[in-house]
């Protein structure tokens, strides 16, 4: 599928369905790096925002200063990597999937990049963890901000996923996007399943479960010529 963005290159159905697989694929990724860091890097998410800020009251109240400096760390890093992301992702025209958000991706891989670099060095020292947890949560804000680019949709943050699924079935609106929220939320579930059971079977593989997803998103999506975004 190759060509320009009106007529010759990707159609915008073809488009679309491919999009949402490759928001899918993100989404096995995610899971990895939520498992992550709740078992590895002290019992906080990378990506449940709402579960951070739950932490972090639970922190307050109940005198816990290591949790609340995790959870604060983890919402320091989501934060900053929204940050880096959001602008990157806001660039260019509007597509199915603006090259804007495979740039995006791109400084996302090098966060992971960096998080297993540290995996390997000292994933067991207290300091390398909290390293590890900003650098992961910060990879998952930078790709938050780009699937965000895309429509209503996420990799990541997935209770309105859930909320908009459940909906759809309850009122019979078969909506386009249902397979792929339902997708979606199995993808999840599937990528913190096969972290959790590669922490405790093969704990030196685990940073390649969170990078091969990503690097299979951005070599498919650079890959396309996509075209003008039509409604999601």
């Amino acid at each position: 599928m190759t060509g320009d963005d009106t007529g010759s290159g990707t159609r915008p159905l073809a488009g679309r369905r491919l999009r949402d697989g490759l928001v899918v694929l993100l989404a096995v990724g995610s899971g990895a790096a939520d498992v992550t860091a709740f078992l590895v890097l002290g019992k906080v998410f990378s990506s449940v925002i709402t579960g951070n800020l739950v932490l972090l009251g639970l922190a307050a109240a109940t005198a816990q200063p290591g949790l609340a400096l995790r959870s604060g760390l983890a919402l320091g890093g989501y934060s900053a990597g929204v940050l880096i992301g959001a602008p990157i992702a806001a660039r260019g025209r509007h597509q199915i999937w603006p090259p804007a958000v495979t740039a995006a991706l791109s400084a996302e891989l090098c966060l992971l990049l960096g998080f297993a670099a540290a995996w390997e060095a000292g994933r067991q020292r207290p300091g390398w963890q909290l390293a590890m947890l900003v650098l992961l949560a910060a990879a998952l804000g930078v790709q938050s901000a780009a699937v965000n680019r895309l429509g209503d949709m996420s990799a990541t943050y997935l209770t309105g996923t859930l909320t908009g699924a459940l909906t759809a079935l309850v009122t019979r609106n078969r909506r386009v996007s249902l397979w792929r929220d339902v997708s979606v939320l199995g993808a999840i579930v599937a990528g913190a399943s096969a972290g959790a059971a590669l922490i405790r079977l093969a704990p030196a593989w685990l940073p390649a479960l969170t990078l091969l997803p990503l690097l299979a998103v951005i070599a498919t999506a650079s890959r396309f010529r996509w075209a003008a975004s039509p409604a999601n």
